[in-house]
């Protein structure tokens, strides 16, 4: 099937992605979206319905890529600083779940399948493209470039496995946090403190109405740049950076609370990040996924045992819900934009109302973010980094 006309081929990855969300709704969130929409495009990339590039030639992912780093901007504005600081318990567990994932792996792996492949596959299993980048370029160096396809696709599917266990973890933590006699309170409180919020920002708006949706954007543009020149110096990761630019620009009242929403743009802006994730597996051809599927399953199901076992101990150890630790520690397989987007969807499916629904956004996305940042972008880097220098 050739398809050469770029609204065309968007709609029909846009087809994909609403049947999963149909799907998650009735489900509940229990099946997430993301994951039938993957399923569906592999398949579909698989038997020749649709061609390889359908997503480059959809162009949707560029906006993706364009938005990026806007939208991490705009999630530091959803996390108050103070919240931010209180979240070092979520660095922890993350960090745990990763570090017995990475005791569990090692000899387990190696005893089946050799050194090499557990080598091979440890740095993708808890996260995301550079560990890949990182592990693949050794690979190539020492001579194991036949192994390559283990990362490719341990890095590809990994998140078909974390996500529908993370889902179920995080509707459980939601439903008991919103059944707390508590939490209506907390819903009161939160809803009081956005319409003041809002309130504040009319009033600003007719004092000096310089809150355009232009604007706004052009703030949000310019907190990722600024991200992607620091960290150009520094060598730390410019989404880390636009999360800090987010929260102390929302600090400072640079930026507004939420101010993606108000620019009107958050979600092309999150429709754009599920068109990354879902192009990250079109160079996974039917033949690679049979012959290594192995080694791949086997070291996917051994790490993520590891994690969620980590992620149980380090809760007890710091005192927070296993199901709430084991959620964000699961975000080591997927990271952003996918623990949002689950975020988003087990809130809208246990919420009751559009208040309850915020208000568990509000509880469940700071340390999800967090979590998925330690560990895909700063963790597993290192991991695969120490790890490849020994082969």
């Amino acid at each position: 099937m050739t398809i050469n006309e770029p609204v065309f081929a968007a709609m029909l990855i846009l087809l994909l992605i609403a049947a999963g969300e149909i799907i998650s709704v009735l489900t509940r969130a229990r099946v997430p979206m993301l994951i039938i929409a993957i399923l569906g495009f592999l398949v579909l990339i698989w038997t020749g319905i649709f061609p390889k590039n359908i997503i480059e030639t959809s162009t949707f992912s560029s906006i993706g890529n364009l938005l990026m780093g806007p939208l991490v901007v705009h999630l530091g504005t959803l996390i108050p600083l103070n919240l931010m600081l209180k979240q070092y318990k979520a660095v922890l567990i993350a960090l745990g779940g990763t570090l017995v994932s990475l005791l569990i792996v090692l000899p387990i792996i190696t005893m089946l399948f050799g050194y090499e492949t557990a080598v091979a596959g440890m740095g993708p299993i808890v996260g995301g493209i550079v560990a890949f980048i990182v592990t693949s370029d050794q690979l190539k160096a020492v001579g194991f470039e036949h192994l390559i396809a283990i990362p490719a696709l341990v890095l590809a599917i990994h998140k078909l496995f974390g996500m529908p266990v993370a889902s179920v973890f995080l509707r459980k933590y939601a439903l008991i946090l919103r059944d707390k006699n508590d939490f209506n309170k907390y819903v009161k409180e939160a809803a009081a403190t956005v319409e003041t919020s809002s309130h504040n920002t009319k009033s600003s708006q007719k004092k000096y109405e310089f809150n355009t949706t232009n604007i706004l954007l052009f703030k949000l543009f310019l907190g990722a740049s600024l991200a992607i020149v620091i960290g150009n110096y520094t060598g730390v990761s410019s989404t880390i950076w636009c999360l800090i630019i987010g929260v102390i620009g929302s600090r400072v009242k640079f930026y507004e609370e939420n101010i993606m929403d108000k620019a009107k743009a958050s979600s092309i802006a999150v429709l754009g990040a599920i068109f990354i994730v879902i192009a990250s597996m079109s160079n996974v051809s039917l033949k690679q996924f049979l012959h290594f599927i192995p080694q791949v399953v086997t070291i996917i199901i051994v790490g993520q045992v590891g994690i969620i076992i980590g992620g149980f101990i380090f809760s007890k150890i710091l005192k927070w819900h296993p199901y709430k630790g084991m959620s964000l520690a699961l975000t080591a397989m997927f990271g952003f934009p996918a623990d949002y987007i689950l975020c988003q969807e087990v809130s809208r499916s246990v919420g009751r109302t559009e208040e309850e629904q915020q208000a568990l956004l509000n509880e469940l996305s700071p340390p999800m973010l967090i979590a998925g940042f330690t560990t895909v972008t700063v963790a597993s880097v290192i991991i695969a980094s120490i790890l490849v220098k020994t082969l």
